[in-house]
């Protein structure tokens, strides 16, 4: 079986019941014979929308895993305001200003995390090659996990920490198979990582490296069923994977991408979350990858001085050590109903607010419109996506659009008050007087 993304067309309809179209549409295009693992909304204006939908299908005559429907909505009825739980997410592979290189948004999640009880992100935000700097109240959490918490589907506990296997791809050169476990052992020796061990695959793990028609990073996974395998035969040994194998890029890209001032789109990190969101939604354990150095060919590219952006991928060779510590404590994943209430499992009614980059329409965006979760966009962090958001069908000071992330931060801070955030701001206009209109009798 494969992963593969899919460029569609489907109608614009901004109403209340946007998922479900959505949803109708896309399994209109697509037919029975592949499972949706991702989806983005790349453009949307006229009467269409332009989507690109990551899928799973057969590649012979194999049976496709059961996966939870990405577009299932449960909608939350309350929300629980005991403490303030914020979302941050910058979507992998849009190119963004901020977030779209090695963990250049973890200053952002710091800050936030601030004026959060709990700041809930994914590993695009944070991870860094040898570098993971969450906030001590951070959940790192990957990002199809993500959108499930908010479509209402998955509930979120934290632990103390997680047994973590290392899934890696040996069908490689040798050095470069040594440095992934060594860097396993460093993990194991100076923070106490827990692993039940490393399994080697008994089938290459291929993820390549493509750019789709919206200029977004994606690409395609072929030989999943090893990793699959890898799952199955050490069930109930594991708490969360990490996958260590190559990423097929090719060599000129690498110089282009280095020398382009940050520029070019990161090619590695949008096939990398089709494959971790194929495998967190079909075991319901959390999933990342990190891409081992494809050659020595690669390795002695030396791009000099980069970007500070790109600063962490320059001076790693395993780009393993954020992905371990992150899931670490990886908090686990509650997909029972009954057990989604126990307390101190984090849901849907236990979001306060999701902090995106503008234009961005994902499931996060749509589950927290449908969810009633405030939600603020932040314009200073440009990227691929040109959508509109004003477009969708808000409540009333649902959306906030700032300019920055300084500004989200003092959004947060007045939502976590219960304040208004316009109450800050001036001029302070007048407030609205409206006048009941009289029902009309009829004639009859």
């Amino acid at each position: 079986m494969r992963i593969v993304e899919r460029s569609l067309q489907i109608p614009i309809r901004w109403d209340r019941n946007i998922l479900s179209d959505i949803r109708d549409s896309v399994s209109e295009h697509l037919g029975g014979d592949s499972i949706p693992v991702r989806f983005i909304v790349s453009e949307s204006s006229g009467r269409y929308m332009s989507v690109e939908v990551g899928v799973l299908e057969p590649t012979n005559s194999e049976t496709l895993p059961a996966m939870p429907n990405i577009f299932h909505l449960a909608k939350r009825s309350w929300e629980n305001t005991d403490s303030f739980n914020a979302v941050f997410i910058v979507p992998t592979g849009i190119g963004a200003e901020i977030g779209g290189h090695a963990g250049d948004a973890t200053p952002v999640a710091r800050m936030l995390a601030q004026v959060c009880d709990t700041l809930i992100t994914h590993p695009n935000v944070v991870n860094a090659s040898d570098v993971n700097e969450m906030p001590d109240n951070g959940l790192y959490v990957e990002g199809s996990v993500l959108s499930r918490l908010l479509m209402g589907t998955v509930g979120l506990r934290r632990t103390r920490s997680n047994r973590v296997l290392v899934a890696l791809d040996a069908f490689h050169d040798a050095r470069w198979v040594d440095s992934a476990i060594n860097a396993v052992n460093a993990a194991r020796s100076t923070y106490g990582l827990e692993t039940p061990g490393i399994v080697v695959l008994d089938e290459p793990l291929r993820l390549m490296s493509e750019y789709a028609d919206s200029g977004r990073a994606t690409g395609e996974v072929v030989g999943l069923d090893g990793l699959l395998r890898a799952f199955d035969q050490q069930r109930g040994r594991f708490d969360a994977v990490a996958v260590a194998s190559s990423v097929e890029v090719p060599i000129a890209w690498h110089m282009e991408y280095f020398s382009s001032s940050g520029e070019m789109v990161n090619p590695w990190g949008g096939v990398e979350a089709l494959l971790t969101h194929a495998a967190s939604s079909i075991y319901n354990v959390p999933t990342a990858h990190a891409p081992m150095m494809e050659s020595d060919e690669v390795a002695a590219v030396d791009p000099g001085v980069v970007d500070p952006r790109m600063a962490a991928e320059i001076i790693s060779i395993t780009f393993l050590q954020c992905v371990l510590k992150g899931l670490q404590k990886s908090p686990r994943m509650v997909t029972d109903p009954q057990h989604m209430t126990a307390p101190g499992t984090i849901t849907a009614s236990d979001v306060s607010c999701l902090v995106i980059p503008d234009g961005c329409i994902g499931l996060p965006t749509l589950a927290a419109l449908e969810q009633g979760i405030p939600v603020i966009a932040v314009r200073e962090n440009r990227n691929l996506m040109r959508n509109d958001l004003a477009n969708l069908p808000w409540n009333e000071g649902q959306l906030n659009i700032v300019e920055n992330y300084w500004e989200a931060a003092g959004v947060l801070a007045a939502l976590r008050a219960g304040m208004s955030p316009d109450s800050v701001r001036r001029p302070l206009g007048p407030v609205s007087r409206i006048t009941p209109t009289r029902a009309q009798k009829s004639d009859g």
